[in-house]
């Protein structure tokens, strides 16, 4: 265990919120002697017969045991943006719960949202939901308010996480929220997330932008439909599997890079309020050579790609400060990173 203990000692100060509902306790990252680096995690409850082993996540997952929360194998990871607009939970049994800590926290402790029924603000649309986080299929892990309170979110972790190139972990979560514009509707959209960098590379799947439709609170999903949400997202995150490793494994120089980055902002196209042609590129050309988590995708299409996503995500907020996660998961963001995922599956198929 020389080597987990190595891995630990890289994460000094850091913490995890107790869990005293969890089977295992988290241990730290490991790495094969392929490279391939792996969670370690300690048994512990007691009236399981392979209590006190040392297991990784799928064997946890084979047990049906529930995974703790665990700690990225990346210690120098910024916080995301969503964290700093949202509240860390501690595995809420119910969407309910999750949004009254949210409140709590954002000192808005009003459900209603502008539309007249209440259900949206007090998280119960969200409740088809809770049937999952029982059978250990979802954790409830982040959750927030969006302005006055008129729309909630809840960012739930799935079991498991795409290993790309080895080491380059992300992370596999389903964005619950209401509509911003005020309206008594609610969606589930896929939403993987970079562990490296926090990139939230949320509707860059053609198709997969949302799991569930948006529906109206007055004829919310009920269990069975959440169940179907959740295959549907098992097959959806299988096929980025393949697409985002496919993109690791394809190099491409400066030149084509140079191409891909004025392909996405022509020199005749500039936005209103948009980021302006020289700086997008410019920035984007350097985050490729040495943003956050740049040593595991440098040189290749994944690399240019979350370039994008990182400009997107973490610099080009100033012009949607107001709301900042609109513009991530659903505004100009959003439509940008989309954009850049089409063209960069248009270079690998070339």
């Amino acid at each position: 265990m020389d080597d987990l203990a190595k891995t630990d000692a890289r994460m000094p100060g850091r913490s995890i919120l107790p869990d005293p509902d969890s089977d295992a306790t988290f241990l730290g990252w490991q790495e094969s002697l392929s490279g391939d680096i792996f969670p370690l995690y300690t048994i512990t409850a007691e009236d399981h017969p392979s209590c006190h082993s040392t297991v990784s996540d799928v064997s946890l997952r084979k047990m049906h045991l529930r995974t703790p929360r665990t700690l990225s194998p990346y210690p120098e990871t910024k916080p995301s943006p969503w964290h700093s607009l949202g509240i860390e939970l501690n595995h809420p049994r119910t969407a309910r719960e999750a949004i009254a800590l949210a409140r709590r926290d954002n000192g808005n402790t009003s459900a209603f949202n502008g539309t007249g029924d209440e259900r949206l603000g007090r998280g119960d649309a969200f409740a088809f939901f809770d049937a999952l986080v029982e059978q250990r299929e979802a954790v409830y892990e982040t959750a927030g308010v969006h302005g006055l309170g008129d729309s909630v979110w809840i960012l739930a972790k799935l079991p498991g996480y795409i290993k790309v190139h080895r080491n380059d972990i992300v992370n596999k979560y389903l964005l619950l929220t209401s509509d911003h514009n005020g309206t008594s509707h609610v969606r589930v959209k896929l939403t993987p997330i970079r562990a490296v960098c926090h990139n939230s590379l949320t509707s860059t799947f053609p198709g997969a932008e949302d799991v569930l439709a948006g529906y109206a609170v007055q004829t919310m999903p009920d269990s069975a439909q959440a169940v179907e949400a959740l295959t549907l997202s098992h097959s959806l995150y299988a096929q980025l599997d393949l697409i985002f490793n496919s993109m690791a494994a394809r190099k491409i120089t400066a030149e084509q890079l140079r191409v891909y980055v004025e392909a996405l902002v022509p020199d005749n196209e500039e936005a209103e309020n948009g980021p302006t042609t020289g700086t997008f590129r410019e920035s984007v050309l350097q985050l490729h050579d040495s943003g956050r988590g740049a040593d595991l995708s440098r040189g290749t299409l994944w690399g240019a790609l979350n370039g994008v996503i990182e400009y997107t995500d973490h610099m080009m907020q100033g012009a949607d400060s107001t709301d900042p996660l609109n513009s991530i998961w659903f505004g100009r963001g959003e439509q940008l990173k989309l954009k850049a995922f089409h063209l960069a599956e248009q270079m690998l198929r070339a």
